[in-house]
Order: structure tokens, then sequence, then C-alpha cells
């Protein structure tokens, strides 16, 4: 963790600007939640490369495991050469497992609107562009689909970004796990360029805004 802190600083002293918006910004609460359970849940999220909505996953308290992978897509199949031409459908991933007791789904959708990524960019994060790299909500319940639709209009109504919010909140159709060299990259790549300057700042962002939602340890281990 010394280690991750440690190019978080330089994450911040080489790229101000652009680690401005990725620390994030602060989000009310979610008025509408999903009703406590005690039973293991799980979320499908899309919100850029998966390598930064993985690592920063894997730093709530309450998530048990995080995968990066593919959804959205009519393809019966997904892997990362197909999904990088943009015409799959799909969007790079993450299934994120969850223990509601511990943290609820309206506290991953907060962080997700606060630091994972820009709701307001159209098929694009960062230096990303293409439809695999949209934001968006894949619910796999009603209840899901009602909190994410009731966050949106919350976050809309009180005008908490300056442009609108265009992150789509559809069904999940199915998820496919991202090849292994995917996964983990952030843990096990902290000192890549592309981590340091556009991932690893929302990992401190999570720690600054929630620190009652932070843990420093990793969901997926170590």
């Amino acid at each position: 963790m010394r280690r991750l802190l440690s190019t978080l600083l330089v994450a911040l002293a080489a790229c101000s600007s652009a680690a401005a918006r990725d620390e994030g910004l602060k989000l009310p609460a979610p008025v509408v939640d999903a009703a406590p359970a005690t039973s293991e849940a799980t979320a499908v999220f899309a919100g850029g490369c998966f390598w930064g909505v993985e690592g920063v996953f894997e730093h709530v308290r309450g998530v048990k495991s995080v995968r990066a992978g593919y959804a959205g897509g009519d393809a019966s199949h997904a892997n990362y050469e197909d999904v990088s031409e943009g015409d799959t459908g799909h969007a790079e991933s993450v299934r994120v497992v969850y223990d509601p007791s511990k943290v609820t789904y309206g506290q991953l959708l907060q962080v997700f609107f606060s630091v994972v990524q820009d709701p307001t960019q159209l098929n694009r994060q960062g230096p990303d562009s293409g439809t695999q790299y949209r934001s968006a909500i894949f619910y796999a319940t009603p209840e899901q689909k009602k909190v994410a639709d009731a966050y949106v209009a919350q976050l809309t109504a009180a005008k908490s970004f300056p442009a609108p919010i265009v992150t789509q909140v559809t069904p999940l159709k199915a998820f496919y796990p991202a090849e292994g060299y995917h996964q983990d990259y952030m843990r096990e790549n902290p000192d890549d360029r592309y981590i340091v300057i556009n991932d690893l700042p929302k990992v401190l962002g999570l720690q600054r805004i929630y620190p009652e939602l932070y843990v420093a340890s990793w969901a997926n281990g170590q």
C-alpha cells in the first residue's frame, strides 16, 4: 500500500489538471436504495477502461471480488480483440460481488458516479473513445433498475453535473470475463503510465471523499 500511495503522489504532481476531475466529486447519497439484505449480491458497471473501474471498486468496503469483463452486446461471445474494434456492442465492464450488509447497491452507485467515471461523457472516458467505453449500469433485478433510475433522476434534479448524464441503465444480458492479463491490472501494474495518469487518482479520490467506504486492502486479495 505504501508503494501505491507513493505512486499516487507522483500522479498528482505530474498530472494535476487531469487528476482534478479524476479525484471525483462528492455526491449526495441515494434517496432510494435497495432493501437491506444479508446474502451476497452482484452488480455490473461500465465506465471506460475496466482497469480503473475494477481498481476503484476493489477498495470499496464490503466488496468481496471484482472481475473485469464485457457486457451489453448482442454477440454471444466476447474477447478483447473483438470488443476493441467497437462493433460487438459490448462495453468494457466489471462484475462486483459484494456484501449488502456492509455496502448497499445505492452506495456502489454513489461511488460509480462520483469517482469511477464521468457520467456526462458519451461513448468515451478520458483518453479512450468508442461505444466499448460507454457509461452504463447493467441491472440484474427490477430493484436495481429502480434504484439506478431514481439516482440518475436525483442527480439530474440536483444539477450535480454541468452537463446531462448520459449513463445507460440497461438490463444485463450476460457478462463475459476478460482475459487473465486484464484481471487485477491496477494492483499488478501500479507503475503503468496509463494507470498512474488515469486511474490511481480515482482511488485517492475514493479515500478522500468517502473515507467511510474506503478500505486499503484489495477485494481480490493482497
